[in-house]
């Protein structure tokens, strides 16, 4: 273990990695091994970026211990990459999901409850513009009858010929748990998706004695409640770790600007080269590409419409009322 060094008068005790944001106080996981649980000062702030949290868990940080006896993050290092999102309606502030990442895994399901396309799509936009690699988990298999098997490999080949990595498992039985925890292995990972999908389910099946919470489905709505209610670093046997972290009921998007929208759904910035102006918005501009691909379905329509709805959010904030 580090020694300890006075510097004015705090104690630093070294760098480390956060490990649990219970979003008053964070445990930082120190270079050592040992765990400090630890606070931030009320006005910390990373530089040039406005969020809910200042720090995520996934940040290196340093940690020294105060006049009080009380240990503080003190610094962050500089991200590699991150995941955000709109942190409210109507919010200009964003919440960070995590940092430092090798994997951003959205758990969609087909039914109980039924996953919008549109969040999917939002998240995998938002993994673009974060340089985040991305995959798509779809779990309760188990439940799926025939209509449901069908749309299930229709979604699962949309996506893998976009080039997502596509998942489909079942936390009940264990179906296709093997191939997607050999895929996480040695990698950090968030793993995220809207309340009642299954998540901690799936990772209580991935890590044994994980023991996180599990809740039931609504028989009235088909949607989730909370079981996870702060973000969580677990590692997985054999190495890596998973980023739990609450259901998220809507996801926002943030800081992109109407030009670079369709540089993140990657079949539509590959057929904006044949857009005869570099301008082009793909909504009926003369000489668009797009749009007939889309007509001739070389592009779905769900994922057309899943870019047009983030262009009307720029347009009007408060189309962020919708349930993405």
């Amino acid at each position: 273990m580090k020694s300890k060094r006075k510097e004015g008068n705090i104690i630093s005790k070294g760098e480390g990695t956060v490990v649990k944001n219970t979003g008053s106080s964070y445990v930082v996981r120190l270079d050592s091994g040992e765990d400090v649980a630890c606070r931030v000062k009320g006005n910390f702030r990373i530089k040039g970026i406005r969020t809910t949290n200042p720090v995520a868990v996934g940040d290196r940080v340093t940690v020294a211990e105060s006049a009080d006896d009380a240990d503080y993050i003190i610094s962050v290092s500089q991200r590699r990459n991150y995941i955000i999102r709109r942190a409210s309606n109507l919010s200009k502030e964003s919440h960070i999901l995590a940092a430092n990442l090798d994997c951003a895994a959205l758990v969609a399901t087909l039914r109980d409850p039924q996953t919008p396309t549109t969040f999917i799509d939002r998240f995998l936009a938002t993994a673009e513009a974060y340089s985040v690699p991305a995959m798509l988990i779809l779990n309760k298999m188990d439940l799926w009858d025939a209509d449901d098997r069908q749309l299930g490999e229709m979604v699962a080949h949309l996506y893998r010929s976009i080039g997502y990595p596509v998942y489909v498992v079942s936390a009940e039985t264990g179906e296709g748990l093997e191939s997607l925890k050999e895929a996480l292995t040695g990698k950090t990972t968030l793993m995220a998706g809207n309340s009642g999908v299954g998540k901690s389910s799936l990772i209580n099946a991935l890590v044994p004695g994980a023991g996180l919470k599990t809740g039931k489905i609504s028989d009235i709505h088909h949607t989730g409640m909370h079981t996870t209610t702060f973000s969580e670093m677990i590692t997985i046997p054999g190495g890596g770790e998973i980023i739990d972290i609450p259901g998220v009921k809507g996801f926002g998007t943030i800081d992109f600007s109407p030009e670079e929208v369709s540089h993140f759904f990657p079949e539509i910035f590959k057929t904006a080269s044949g857009c005869r102006y570099s301008d082009c918005k793909h909504t009926g501009e003369p000489g668009c590409a797009v749009v007939p691909a889309v007509e001739q379905s070389l592009i779905s329509q769900s994922r057309y419409a899943s870019y047009l709805s983030i262009l009307e959010e720029l347009a009007d904030p408060t189309k962020y009322r919708k349930p993405y």
